[in-house]
């Protein structure tokens, strides 16, 4: 029994060009995307002169295999109509290609790197050597990590996606002509919108999706108090005076539904799991709050597999709420902590007693089940979880230097102070969101852990490597390889698929992924020293003919 399970995190980047008040978002998202993916094809250029090979004429970006997307099918056991869904759940399609023409004028009309730009191939999409995608997701550049196994990797790989945005932010910056993109990790403009950053995690088939549901519903409610980013302005639109925990409770309206953008629901229903369906599902959790934070992060990744794991075993404790949404707003509004929230029982609990709750149940069942000893992934969720609840029950104040709604609201008191501001003094917005700008010279909390002030648990060398290098123990570091080692030979790349074009000739081939701990490093590593890519599909067939499809290869 362990806290290890296969997840993995999914960015929306707030997206601003200073010098463009009025440009369209979507141009903005397609600009970075596709300065993301020449720049990559920039260094794939500058490695093959300095070394000689081949191939340095590789397309800008990678195509993305849509064919196992299903944002239609609900966990409960029906699928949406396509003609009854909202536009924004057709996540199973390509862009409009008449997007991609207005997002090839105005890059175009930016002059940015010429040399390494295809202007007949606008890049929405590229999946880069660490395996992950970095797309156009409504109206936002969104970076989906790869599949980890453990809470300090999803950690890990998530912060790598912020020095991925930094990266194009620079060489957007960079271009001749080209206006300035700033991307911001957080989750609202607070002008009524709101973007995502979502998990993932492998769930076992077995277990019935109410039992999920029921259990999570309260976990939501209250796990804010651990890993909210902090807010300025109350509601939807901002307008309220005062801070609360969360940048994303406001948008939610109920507590089931399929869709993400609309009427969004406490628990999302989407059931795509990107694996052997018969195994697996993946919880697809929508509720979230963008982390800087690193004990933040790792603590929601951990408590959350940690609490699936309570729902594995049939051991969560009993405490539904009489109102889970209104509950979740008025965790959130109380940066005191005190407010305590009604149960069907007639209990009232505040958000760091509920979390309390799971946190025993957890340590319990998983002290049962290794008597001989926890692993060390999940005696440091465990104990974290501990210290950080020990701290919000005496003092939240104390939780400044771990929790990014505490460090944000120690800030803001401070100008507060300072200057005699009000909660709705518009520069209290602007700190909110310098707080999280990715640039580090400029976002607050790279300017406060830079200096000693908020605990860092992975190394900032091991997130930059972790930028460019899959993780070593998922099929990820498959995918990763291949768009490394062949870049030019893919047709399409997908969770679960690696679609092969060989270079020259009208055949290719299809690999399919089915299991996410397949395909690793210790696996596969030895079949990428093949010298092209239809070599390469050889040696894959001829380990595992399975999985190879399309080609007269084997």
């Amino acid at each position: 029994m362990t806290v290890r399970r296969i997840m993995g995190s999914e960015t929306e980047f707030g997206v601003l060009a200073p010098g463009e008040p009025g440009a369209n978002a979507t141009v903005l998202s397609t600009r970075v995307v596709t300065g993301c993916a020449a720049l990559l094809a920039r260094r794939r250029r500058e490695t093959a002169r300095l070394t000689g090979e081949t191939g340095a004429g590789a397309p800008v970006g990678t195509a993305w295999d849509y064919g196992s997307e299903a944002p239609l099918t609900d966990a409960r056991g029906f699928t949406v109509a396509r003609e009854a869904a909202h536009f924004s759940q057709l996540t199973d399609e390509a862009p409009e290609l008449t997007a991609q023409e207005i997002a090839a004028e105005a890059i175009q009309e930016s002059a940015l790197y010429t040399e390494d730009m295809d202007w007949r191939r606008v890049v929405m999409n590229t999946v880069i050597p660490n395996g992950a995608r970095v797309y156009v997701d409504h109206s936002h550049p969104e970076y989906s990590s790869p599949e980890v196994t453990s809470p300090l990797d999803a950690l890990t790989w998530d912060a790598a996606g912020d020095v991925v945005a930094h990266r194009a932010v620079e060489f957007l910056a960079g271009g001749a002509g080209a206006a300035p993109v700033n991307l911001y990790k957080n989750n609202t403009d607070n002008k009524s919108v709101s973007y995502g950053a979502h998990e993932n995690y492998t769930v076992s088939r077995e277990v019935p999706f109410e039992r999920i549901t029921a259990a999570l519903l309260p976990f939501f409610a209250s796990r804010q108090v651990v890993c909210g980013a902090g807010r300025v302005g109350l509601g939807v639109d901002g307008s309220g005076p005062g801070f609360q925990l969360s940048q994303r409770a406001d948008f939610f309206e109920r507590t089931v539904g399929l869709e993400t953008t609309i009427h969004r629901p406490m628990v999302n229903t989407r059931d795509e799991p990107h694996a052997d369906d018969t195994r697996y599902r993946r919880l697809h959790v929508i509720i979230g709050d963008a982390n800087l934070s690193h004990v933040a992060t790792l603590l929601k990744f951990g408590t959350t597999s940690l609490v699936l794991d309570l729902v594995e075993h049939d051991r969560v404790p009993d405490l539904e709420l009489v109102d889970p949404v209104a509950a979740l707003q008025a965790i959130s509004h109380d940066p005191t902590l005190r407010t305590a929230v009604p149960l069907r029982d007639g209990r009232e609990l505040t958000g760091v007693q509920l979390q309390r709750e799971y946190h025993r149940a957890a340590l319990e069942l998983e002290t049962e089940l290794a008597p001989d000893g926890l692993d060390a992934d999940t005696a440091q969720v465990l104990e974290l979880w501990d210290e950080v609840l020990t701290d919000l029950a005496a003092d939240p104040s104390l939780l400044a230097d771990r929790l990014d709604w505490a460090a944000k609201y120690a800030l803001l008191e401070a100008y507060r102070r300072r200057d005699g501001m009000a909660w709705d003094d518009p520069r209290l917005l602007a700190i909110d969101l310098q707080y999280a700008d990715v640039r580090p010279e400029k976002g607050l909390y790279h300017r406060l852990a830079a200096g000693g002030r908020i605990r860092t648990l992975v190394p900032h060398e091991c997130i930059v490597d972790a930028a460019d290098t899959p993780p070593a123990d998922t099929r990820a570091w498959f995918r990763g390889a291949a768009v490394s080692r062949y870049p030019e030979a893919m047709a399409g790349v997908g969770w679960d698929t690696v679609n092969v074009a060989f270079p020259g000739v009208r055949r290719g081939a299809r690999i399919a992924m089915p299991e996410p701990t397949d395909l690793t490093r210790e696996v596969a590593e030895e079949w990428f020293t093949a010298p092209d890519a239809e070599q390469w599909v050889r040696r894959v067939a001829e380990h595992r003919p399975g999985l190879v499809t399309g080609s007269d290869i084997g």
